[in-house]
């Protein structure tokens, strides 16, 4: 969950802690109630745009029963096949990964941010980038085994089921693919593909808030309702610059995210002996499918889900932040 999360943590940095003894409560708690505020903005930002999340796998790894349909004809052609509950298919295992992902992220990025800050001396937008880029790859590395479940439920299809389920495909996948480093297949170009996409996110969102609420202050911004003496973005401010950090994000690291794809489903494919490495699967997919239509494969849907799910995202949490009393 890349640009939401990104976007959300960098939108909002989280208070000083409270000092008074008669907050030690919330003080001792603080961790927790951000872990569950920034999963559940992303539980409800990925449900949203979960049937595209669905036909992009389909797409990526072009699944024989939809590999000559486009993004809107294959959202047609599923809910006829599989039914409306089929666009849905991996969702579980998507929210089992995605609660975490999103709480690390967010909760890393300020860790990593004042590290970087008083370690290394390194501040201003550089070190947003660094910080989104760590919490990125952090987060990648907690939840990869349950993307790589979500990825292989997703890719099947009504009626050829390898998996009946999240359990079944952990032990499948654990029992035929080498253990626990099973888990792991396309971990590199994840990371590799993760490291300039969370930090673009940040990057992108931090610059354009700066600028606009220096620039344009009245327009663009508003008091906090949680704190009057802080001027945050507008809600539809908020959501275009969302939209925009992620969109160059995901256009500057999608050809890792179809790389991953592909390794990530492995047996699966019957090219699987050709996609072993990093660099076979790209050599691969460029050779047999080109850039627009290998590479960048399914990147028009990708631009489609930006705005909704920063949509939610941010309303989202927002509402957690105010339920659990961070502010």
């Amino acid at each position: 969950m890349a640009a939401a999360a990104a976007a959300l943590a960098a939108a909002d940095p989280p208070p000083a802690m409270p000092q008074a003894g008669g907050s030690t409560a919330r003080r001792d708690f603080y961790w927790l109630r951000s872990f569950l505020a920034g999963g559940i903005a992303g539980c409800c930002a990925k449900t949203t745009v979960a049937p595209l999340d669905r036909v992009k796998v389909l797409l990526q790894a072009h699944n024989h029963h939809y590999k000559h349909l486009g993004v809107f004809s294959a959202l047609r052609a599923v809910p006829q096949k599989e039914g409306y509950l089929g666009l849905y298919k991996g969702n579980g295992a998507m929210m089992i990964r995605i609660f975490p992902y999103g709480a690390i992220q967010f909760m890393t990025f300020e860790h990593y941010k004042t590290l970087i800050t008083t370690k290394l001396g390194i501040s201003g937008h550089v070190h947003r980038l660094m910080a989104g880029s760590m919490a990125g790859m952090t987060a990648v590395i907690c939840t990869y085994p349950l993307d790589m479940v979500r990825v292989r439920l997703a890719f099947q299809v009504k009626g050829e089921h390898t998996y009946t389920g999240i359990i079944h495909a952990f032990k499948t996948i654990y029992a035929k693919e080498g253990g626990f480093l099973g888990f792991y297949r396309g971990l590199m170009p994840t990371i590799l593909g993760m490291a300039p996409y969370a930090g673009v996110s940040f990057f992108t969102f931090g610059t354009l808030k700066s600028v606009g609420l220096s620039h344009a202050p009245t327009l663009l911004g508003r008091p906090s309702s949680d704190n009057p003496n802080v001027l945050v973005l507008k809600t539809h401010i908020n959501l275009l610059c969302g939209g925009v950090a992620g969109a160059i994000a995901q256009t500057i690291s999608y050809p890792f995210d179809v790389t991953r794809r592909r390794m990530q489903l492995g047996a699966v494919l019957p090219e699987f002996e050709k996609c072993l490495t990093m660099r076979e699967t790209m050599k691969y997919v460029y050779g047999q499918h080109g850039i627009r239509k290998g590479l960048y494969r399914g990147l028009s849907l990708n631009y489609i889900r930006c705005i909704p799910s920063q949509a939610v995202a941010f309303t989202t949490y927002e509402l957690m932040k105010q339920f659990f009393h961070l502010n």
